[in-house]
């Protein structure tokens, strides 16, 4: 604690990454500067941006409500730290997310002003929502993968607040099989994934009955779980959030 209330920024540096450390330390001044590509900007801030050999992503995490910039500030990690943190975890227990490379926080006083978390740029050039045009003839690979990757998360007790169609990332790899990566992860349920759960955990990706039969059998199978009772759930959470979409 005593660190976060007398430094003005607070930097970590994965240790596989130490030729990062210079470009860390200039790290809000170039963003201000606009330097790097921008590959989204809503109320965060993702860029594209070159350091040496590595292809860096950066994503700003803008500043936060008074409350949370004293909770973030003193007591609780930053966005930027969790999702350095998660993905540390995911890596430990063979679920895909670009390597984390390192993360900044910045304070003004003991208040949390801006947090930016670092990542390697994905191998995995298509997002699920790409199942609906060019990678349909993927379909099948990817949802049974999701299932498979879902159940080892929930095994492991972790649960994606934001489980949608732009945060699974995905590659196929020469023998046809799927490889995954998750992306945004500063907001996980952290704890003990029940089966009704899990299910709902699903709710979030538009998939067609075919679909979600798919992701329901790989992710009973990781689970010991009945297969069509994860099918039924799957099938009422989705509609109950969004509706169902086809191909």
């Amino acid at each position: 604690m005593l660190d976060n209330l007398t430094h003005h920024r607070t930097i970590y540096v994965n240790p596989d990454y130490n030729d990062v450390a210079e470009f860390m330390e200039t790290l809000p001044e170039r963003f201000e500067a606009g330097e790097g590509e921008v590959i989204y900007k809503g109320r965060n801030e993702i860029r594209l941006m070159k350091w040496g050999e590595h292809n860096l992503v950066v994503k700003s995490f803008t500043k936060p409500y008074i409350i949370n910039r004293i909770a973030y500030g003193i007591l609780r990690g930053s966005k930027a730290k969790r999702s350095y943190l998660n993905a540390l975890s995911f890596l430990s227990i063979g679920v895909g997310s670009p390597q984390p490379v390192a993360y900044m926080d910045v304070r003004d006083g003991i208040l949390l002003d801006k947090s930016y978390y670092v990542s390697l740029m994905s191998p995995c050039p298509y997002v699920y929502e790409d199942l609906f045009s060019t990678q349909a003839e993927h379909c099948e690979a990817v949802c049974r993968e999701i299932g498979r990757i879902t159940a080892i998360l929930h095994n492991n007790g972790f649960a994606h607040k934001d489980y949608g169609r732009r945060n699974i990332l995905f590659k196929i790899q020469e023998d046809g099989k799927a490889y995954l990566e998750i992306v945004d992860l500063n907001r996980m349920t952290i704890g003990k994934i029940g089966f009704r759960d899990g299910c709902q955990n699903f709710e979030r990706l538009p998939a067609t009955p075919q679909m979600q039969r798919w992701m329901a059998e790989e992710y009973a199978a990781g689970r010991g779980f009945d297969a069509d009772e994860c099918y039924k759930l799957i099938v009422d959470f989705r509609k109950k959030d969004k509706g169902t979409e086809e191909i």
